[in-house]
């Protein structure tokens, strides 16, 4: 299987007349992506802004970020979800790289949301300060979920999808500046010195916790809580096959932005014939029920030791239920005899000191730490809010509050915050990007 991504560098976005991108510049009509938007009825209020780094903005409560691609061949970039059902991971697809698009709610947050700074102390916090930003803030009509905790977000998430699908249709015609290639080949037919290289897997757990469909990441549009593990090729990660979920305190959480260009399996793929022999990816899930984590982590195993793999890297989108999971995984691979690293964050208390993850077993020797969701940011006032920074205490956003005895508000009367990184939106970045080091005392 072979995937080529050809990559349009952004340097600058603007609003004008035409959809475009030229000489580093990404032009978009406002008024034409609006109504594009709006199509979808679901869709009460809209409308678009540009953030870039430096710019004094800050977004809440995010939902999604999305890089905006499109397919030469017609083929929708997440098949499945918003267009016909096909195969991704082969042929060619054209990125728009160093941007986003960014879901905002206008109003109404929940716990799976959160915050993004394009400047100042919290601009380092998440990878998306770092990016140019088309940031979508919209209202919708669901007025069923705008006061509860745990929302699907499934309008405002779509239009998300779709108009990043909208944006990258605008390179279809051009050429690229350069071009990724990502060729691995079939299992059981590679050259013998690649075969005599350590054998790897890399183990996803996406999120599935949720019993009811809508909440959770999908696979091919379809449901993780309703799937077994599965052998996946690495290539239909990279190009749309997977979309990140509406559930899980946002610190921890994959967006599709991260799917789609998931730096884990882009370091996997460069030591392959290197140092390893790159296997492929075994897609499991983190359901709530304990038989279904005690199956998923026997079904993994067996499917590991089948492939013949020496080694396995796991990484959990989540933390607290999902870490039995992790670790339930972790152990099984351990037993089958194949070395595994996981990949994770911790929830060791604002003050450092509880017990990192849920459970815990002696066989986990090899955890690479991402961060702890407890710990305690303060941000100061911020020029420009995109959405209602009031969400973050008012709705239930996993990492602030409305009241703390101690601390008070975490949005105080002039604008400043304090939260716990849970909030930061994908700000644990478990999917191989983040900036976080070990400090030793």
């Amino acid at each position: 299987m072979r995937l080529e991504i050809g990559n349009f560098y952004v340097k600058d976005i603007t609003f004008g007349k035409k959809l475009s991108f030229a000489d580093g510049t990404l032009t978009i009509n406002k008024e034409e992506a609006l109504d594009y938007i709006k199509s979808d009825k679901r869709i009460t209020e809209a409308e678009l802004y540009i953030a870039k780094p430096g710019d004094k903005i800050r977004m809440c409560p995010v939902k999604e970020a999305v890089e905006p691609r499109t397919r030469p061949d017609g083929r929708s970039l997440f098949p499945g979800y918003t267009g016909d059902l096909a195969a991704a991971g082969d042929g060619v697809a054209y990125a728009l790289k160093n941007c986003s698009v960014l879901v905002v709610g206008k109003h109404w947050g929940g716990f799976q949301d959160g915050l993004i700074d394009m400047s100042g102390e919290g601009q380092k916090y998440t990878y998306y300060g770092q990016l140019n930003n088309i940031v979508l803030v919209a209202d919708t009509n669901e007025e069923f979920e705008k006061h509860e905790q745990q929302k699907k977000n499934d309008a405002l998430r779509r239009a998300g999808h779709r108009l990043a699908e909208f944006i990258g249709a605008c390179v279809k015609e051009l050429t690229p500046q350069d071009r990724e290639v990502y060729d691995l080949e079939a299992m059981t037919k590679r050259e013998a010195v690649v075969e005599k290289l350590p054998s790897v897997v890399y183990v996803m757990q996406p999120q599935s916790q949720m019993e009811e469909m809508g909440y959770n990441d999908l696979i091919y549009g379809w449901d993780a809580n309703h799937m077994v593990p599965t052998v996946m090729h690495p290539n239909e990660v990279l190009d749309g096959a997977v979309v990140s979920g509406s559930f899980m305190p946002v610190s921890s959480k994959w967006a599709t932005y991260d799917l789609q260009n998931c730096p884990n399996i882009k370091a996997l793929y460069k030591e392959h014939g290197r140092t390893i022999n790159f296997l492929g990816v075994i897609m499991s899930n983190l359901n709530v029920a304990l038989e279904q984590k005690e199956r998923a982590a026997i079904f993994v195993a067996q499917i590991a030791k089948t492939l013949g793999a020496d080694g396995a890297v796991v990484a959990e989108e989540g933390y607290g239920n999902p870490d039995a999971d992790f670790v339930g995984c972790i152990v099984a691979l351990e037993d089958a005899g194949i070395k595994t690293v996981g990949v994770t964050n911790e929830c060791t208390g604002r003050d450092g000191q509880s017990q990192p993850v849920m459970t815990l077993d002696e066989k986990c020797d090899a955890i690479v730490s991402c961060g702890n969701v407890s710990e305690l940011i303060q941000l100061p006032p911020m020029e420009t809010v995109l959405g209602e920074l009031e969400a973050l205490a008012r709705d239930g956003l996993s990492g602030g509050w409305a009241e703390d005895e101690v601390l008070g508000p975490s949005v105080r009367e002039d604008g400043s915050v304090i939260m716990e990184n849970n909030a930061m939106f994908c700000g644990d970045r478990v999917c191989g990007w983040s900036p976080k080091v070990m400090k030793e005392f």
